[in-house]
């Protein structure tokens, strides 16, 4: 028998993946949004932008880490703050770049 609890939890998953699929293409369709920055600040900001997508497509595959730390880092709330940090660094980048 599936919870209500169960039934949030998957579609936070859902919308998650499909903001990091958003969010794939358009980095696929314009990578001057990262590719533009200067190398100091170019490399964090794709370190969290592979954190905040793998995570988010990793969730809903049920895939998950063995280790206590990796596995607190790629979990909700934690995933969802990368994700949404990485989603407004792009979208101020592509406002900031016009």
């Amino acid at each position: 028998m599936r919870t209500e609890v169960q039934d949030r939890s998957m579609w936070l998953a859902l919308s998650a993946m499909l903001v990091a699929a958003a969010l794939s293409l358009w980095l696929l369709i314009r990578p001057e949004l990262i590719s533009g920055m200067p190398m100091v600040l170019r490399m964090p900001v794709i370190g969290l932008g592979v954190w905040a997508l793998g995570a988010a497509f990793m969730q809903p595959m049920g895939l998950e880490f063995r280790r206590h730390w990796l596995r607190c880092a790629t979990v909700p709330p934690v995933s969802l703050a990368a994700l949404g940090a990485f989603a407004l660094i792009v979208i101020a980048r592509a406002v900031w770049l016009g």
